[in-house]
């Protein structure tokens, strides 16, 4: 689907709300195979006022939510709507590195890969750039559980 998804969209798919929803839009999304998504780093992130006031960097364990944010679209696209209403859980995270700090202005284009899908679990490759510059990369996992109305 090359079809892009815009915030409500991503909403549908996602339980995260301000100030959590760290992805803006989806560029292109390919069920059981890959997805680009995008944030727009405002220096208006509440992250900002403590870290660091005086050189504002986005935080890395921000970054790593951002790719796993678009790894549980991709995973909740390719699980199809059978299972629309299932949450997904971020459980690990695997070889995960920095490669350079992300700041006000950037543009964050986060990429996600499926390396494996079971019935419960994803096993995704993520990487997240910023122009042509790779700024980190790891090995996203993630839980399907029961759906809200189920709870």
């Amino acid at each position: 689907m090359d079809t892009p998804l815009d915030i409500m969209a991503i909403m549908r798919r996602l339980p995260h709300r301000y100030p959590f929803l760290l992805i803006d839009r989806v560029l292109t999304i390919v069920p059981g195979e890959s997805i680009v998504a995008l944030k727009n780093v405002s220096m208006n992130e509440p992250f900002f006022q403590g870290h660091f006031p005086s050189q504002p960097v986005m935080p890395g364990v921000l970054i790593v939510e951002a790719m796993a944010q678009a790894g549980g679209v991709l995973a909740s696209a390719t699980r199809g709507t059978e299972q629309a209403d299932a949450v997904i859980y971020f459980m690990g995270m695997d070889h995960v590195r920095f490669r350079r700090p992300v700041v006000p202005g950037d543009q964050l284009i986060l990429e996600a890969r499926i390396l494996k899908m079971r019935s419960k679990v994803a096993k995704m490759a993520g990487r997240a750039l910023v122009g042509d510059q790779l700024v980190a990369e790891a090995e996203l996992m993630a839980s399907f559980g029961e759906g809200a109305e189920s709870a």
